[in-house]
C-alpha cells in the first residue's frame, strides 16, 4: 500500500525533498526532510494542537517569527485557498509536520496543494519529524529558539545559529507586521448589527482579516491605524469605539500602544483581543509575563466567571497578564481551565473589556463570537 503522506521515508508527489533537521538552542535536534531544496528558517519553536486550519494559522501575523509544529499527525489533504488567508502572505518563519500530504489536494475550493503554497510563500518546511517527541520536549523544557537547516550545513553551525536567534522576551514584533498607513473597512451591507453605523478605530498590531470581518458585520465603519498611531491623530476621526488587535511578540515592548490604550480607557468603549488584551492589562497598570510554552490551538477551555459558561476557544499567545498585578477596578473574569491563567479582563463601571483568546476563531470554534455584539452594545449605550 502506497502512502499519500510524506513520513520518515517520504516519496511521491514530485516534490523535491532534502535531508534536514530542526536544531534547538539547547543542542537537541530532530531530523526530517525539507521541501523545495530546504528553504531555511529561524525563530521560536512552538507547537499547536489544531487539527485543521493550517492555512489560517500560517497566515496569522501573531505567528510572525515563529516555527510552528503541528501536533496533528497528517496535514495538508484539503489543500489551500486564498479565501481563508488571514494576511496577504504567510507569516510563520517555518513549519514542521509529521506527515505532509503530497498529491493533489482533495477539496473543491483548493487552488494549490500545501507543498506548492509553502514554496511560493518561502516558508521553511520540515516533514517526516517525530513531532510527538518534539512536542513533549517543548512541554518539558519550554518553548525554544531553533533553526531548520539542511544536514549538509553541519550540526555545529546549526546549533550556533539557533543560539543567536533573539529571545522573545523584550522583542517587539508587532512593529514588523502592522500597517504603515491607515485604511478603511466599511460596515458590511448585510451585517448583524441593528441601527446606526458606528465609527470604530482599530489599532493594528497584526490583525487577522476575519477579525475585521466580524467587526464589520456589527455595522461598524472601521479605520485601521498603525499600532504606533498617536491618540491625537486617531481622535481626528472622532471614533465612538476603539479595538486593539492581536499580534506577535512581547506586549511589554509595545510601550507606544500602552500609552494610546491608556489615553482612551474610560473615554470611549474599548475592546481588545490577544496582544490587545495584554496591552490593555498593561495600560491599566498590570504586568505581563512569558508562559513556558504558550497556548496555541483551537481547543482551549475558558471559564467565564460572570456567566458560569465554558467556551472552547482558539488561542495563540506566549505571554499572559498577571492577575495579582491588576489595580482595583480591573478584574480578571475569565480563566483558562487547563492551567488557571487569565483569559479575560473587565473594568468595573467602565465600557472596556478584553479577552486573551480569539472569538473570531478562524477556522473555529465559534463559541464566543457574541463578544463582538457585546462591543457594539457598549458603543450603542454610550451614544444613546
Amino acid at each position: 500500500m502506497t502512502s499519500n503522506f510524506s513520513g520518515p521515508s517520504p516519496a511521491g508527489g514530485g516534490v523535491a525533498l532534502t535531508p534536514a533537521a530542526l536544531t534547538l538552542d539547547d543542542g537537541t535536534s530532530f531530523t526530517g526532510t525539507a521541501l523545495g531544496g530546504c528553504l531555511e528558517a529561524a525563530g521560536e519553536v512552538i507547537f499547536i494542537t489544531a487539527m485543521s486550519g493550517y492555512q489560517e494559522v500560517l497566515t496569522d501575523p501573531s505567528y510572525h517569527g515563529q516555527i510552528v509544529v503541528f501536533t496533528a499527525a497528517h496535514v495538508g489533504n484539503y489543500g489551500t485557498s486564498p479565501t481563508v488567508d488571514q494576511a496577504p502572505e504567510p507569516q510563520s518563519a517555518g513549519v514542521i509536520f509529521h506527515e505532509l500530504w503530497l498529491p493533489e489536494a482533495v477539496h473543491w475550493l483548493s487552488d494549490a496543494d500545501l507543498p506548492a503554497w509553502l514554496r511560493a510563500g518561502k516558508v521553511g518546511a520540515l516533514t517526516g519529524v517525530d513531532t510527538r517527541a518534539l512536542t513533549l520536549h517543548i512541554r518539558t523544557k519550554g518553548a525554544r529558539n531553533g533553526v531548520i537547516a539542511p544536514l549538509s550545513a553541519g550540526a555545529a553551525e546549526a546549533y550556533a545559529r539557533a543560539r543567536r536567534v533573539p529571545s522573545m522576551n523584550g522583542l517587539d514584533l508587532a512593529c514588523r507586521v502592522f500597517t504603515r498607513k491607515p485604511y478603511k473597512v466599511p460596515a458590511a451591507p448585510a451585517g448583524e448589527g441593528e441601527g446606526p453605523v458606528y465609527r470604530v478605530a482599530v489599532l493594528d498590531f497584526g490583525i487577522k482579516r476575519s477579525i475585521l470581518g466580524q467587526l464589520s458585520l456589527q455595522n461598524m465603519d472601521l479605520t485601521v491605524w498603525p499600532g504606533d498611531a498617536s491618540p491625537e491623530k486617531i481622535l481626528e476621526e472622532r471614533p465612538q469605539g476603539l479595538f486593539l488587535a492581536n499580534g506577535p511578540g512581547d506586549p511589554a515592548a509595545c510601550s507606544y500602544a500602552v500609552r494610546t490604550a491608556r489615553h482612551f480607557l474610560g473615554r470611549i468603549p474599548v475592546f481588545g483581543i490577544c496582544l490587545g488584551h495584554q496591552i490593555m492589562g498593561l495600560a491599566a497598570g498590570g504586568r505581563t509575563y512569558k508562559l513556558p510554552f504558550g497556548h496555541h490551538g483551537l481547543n482551549h477551555p475558558v471559564l467565564d466567571a460572570d456567566s458560569g459558561k465554558v467556551f472552547i476557544t482558539s488561542q495563540n499567545h506566549g505571554f499572559c497578564v498577571d492577575p495579582d498585578s491588576l489595580p482595583a477596578g480591573v478584574r480578571a473574569n475569565m480563566w483558562n481551565l487547563n492551567d488557571g491563567t487569565v483569559e479575560g479582563l473587565a473594568w468595573d463601571g467602565e465600557p472596556a473589556f478584553c479577552v486573551q483568546f480569539h472569538p473570531e476563531a478562524s477556522p473555529g470554534p465559534h463559541d464566543s463570537r457574541a463578544l463582538f455584539a457585546r462591543f457594539r452594545r457598549l458603543i450603542k449605550e454610550q451614544n444613546a
